[in-house]
């Protein structure tokens, strides 16, 4: 059978950064917490922490099972919230990552608001524009653009997102607005990481390859050299919504523009979908749902 010994005190040492941080939070001695380590260490034969007299650092090993034992811990928590009725207060840590523009700049704010109306949740919200593995990383819930591809995650669609080809007015008064997308090869275009965009031609998706004098992974620095009349961009609407409302960019090409996209919350489809995550991702839905309810271009 296996044994929960040593568990709870291993997670506190490595969340807390050593012994006595965690004995204080478990209301145990230091000797106790150290002792139960040990055990624990002996039981599975690994090393899970290296220490020292300064510091205590967490293993390779001791990072894996780390993150299995915090997934059990919150499992075990969530189940006794919904048997005593309590589990429409989200409380504990969820983890959670998002593509770092998008995160920064529409669920940053969304997740900071929800954690003023609940301050016993604690989210770790990491961002980065790459796929990670939630499973073996320990997420919770990730946050996704566009098109997803197949996989074993499960997801829900929280909102739409709609690309929009536009460029600055003294750009179009200057080089003149392309009116088909071949006409796209005369003209400056502003590329990220692809190099091609996304059209939609006659009720079927197009990729139309693009080049121009500046090629950026970072969209704000794409929308920059579209305000100062540099070239033309194609950006999602986070980016440019106010810009088009306030006449600054000027959208073109617009029977060609694609079908809007979705944004997806996606987690693994073996992990109960928690009542914290579940009424955050509502929350997600419903603020969303406002913000593309803006008056449209």
């Amino acid at each position: 059978m296996l044994s929960w010994e040593g568990v709870s005190e291993f997670v506190a040492v490595v969340e807390q950064g050593g012994f006595t941080a965690a004995a204080k939070r478990l209301s145990i001695s230091t000797a106790q917490v150290s002792r139960q380590v040990s055990a624990l260490e002996a039981r599975l034969a690994t090393k899970l922490l290296y220490r020292t007299t300064r510091r205590v650092t967490v293993t390779d090993l001791g990072q894996v099972y780390y993150r299995m034992c915090r997934q059990a811990l919150d499992g075990l928590q969530e189940a006794e919230l919904a048997v005593t009725s309590q589990q429409q207060v989200p409380r504990g840590k969820l983890r959670m990552t998002a593509p770092v523009a998008f995160g920064e700049k529409t669920l940053a704010p969304l997740i900071n608001d929800f954690t003023i109306q609940y301050p016993e949740l604690e989210v770790e919200l990491f961002l980065t524009n790459q796929k990670l593995d939630l499973v073996a990383e320990g997420y919770d819930l990730a946050i996704r653009l566009g098109q997803l591809k197949d996989s074993t995650l499960m997801a829900r669609r929280l909102a739409s997102r709609t690309l929009y080809v536009c460029g600055a007015r003294s750009y179009l008064a200057t080089y003149g607005e392309p009116h088909s997308l071949s006409e796209l090869e005369r003209h400056n275009c502003l590329r990220g990481t692809l190099d091609y965009w996304r059209f939609e031609e006659d009720g079927r998706a197009r990729d139309i390859r693009v080049a121009g004098s500046l090629h950026c992974n970072s969209g704000w620095v794409l929308l920059d050299a579209a305000l100062k009349g540099i070239g033309l961009v194609q950006l999602p609407d986070f980016y440019v919504l106010r810009y088009l409302q306030s006449g600054d960019l000027i959208p073109v090409l617009e029977r060609f523009r694609r079908s809007d996209e979705g944004v997806w919350a996606v987690y693994p489809q073996n992990r109960h979908l928690s009542p914290k995550v579940r009424l955050l991702l509502d929350y997600f839905v419903e603020a969303l749902s406002v913000q593309d309810s803006a008056p449209s271009v």
